[in-house]
């Protein structure tokens, strides 16, 4: 993955919000572990110590847990993180509105397709 910092926050702050995307995405999963902070160091360019705050960010939230001579690994409870599963539910409250308001399964596919493969 080639990382490119734009500058516009902390560079620590740019890749945990990029690795929690990752995260949220599937791309990590629960249980995987992450590369150590001087491989990730490395790869991104930027000094070990930004990569240690970028972990220590997303262990805050949840997201990751660091283990003493073990590594980072991903630990969020479920198949989501928690910023996805709430958007899960918002999502999940509005489809039961528009079948109370009428809108047939067929409807809401090609809504769905039309978003996906035209946006």
């Amino acid at each position: 993955m080639a990382w490119h910092f734009s500058g516009k926050q902390d560079v620590y702050l740019e890749i945990a919000e990029k690795l929690a995307e990752y995260i949220r995405l599937g791309i990590y999963r629960d249980g995987d572990r992450l590369p150590s902070v001087r491989q990730a160091a490395s790869e991104m360019g930027v000094n070990p110590n930004t990569v240690a705050r970028a972990y220590a960010c997303l262990e805050e939230r949840g997201m990751i847990q660091a283990l003493p001579k073990k590594g980072a690994f991903v630990t969020y409870g479920g198949a989501q993180a928690p910023d996805a599963r709430q958007e899960t539910e918002e999502c999940r409250k509005a489809l039961l509105a528009l079948k109370e308001h009428g809108v047939s399964y067929e409807e809401l596919v090609a809504l769905a397709k039309e978003v996906y493969l035209h946006d």
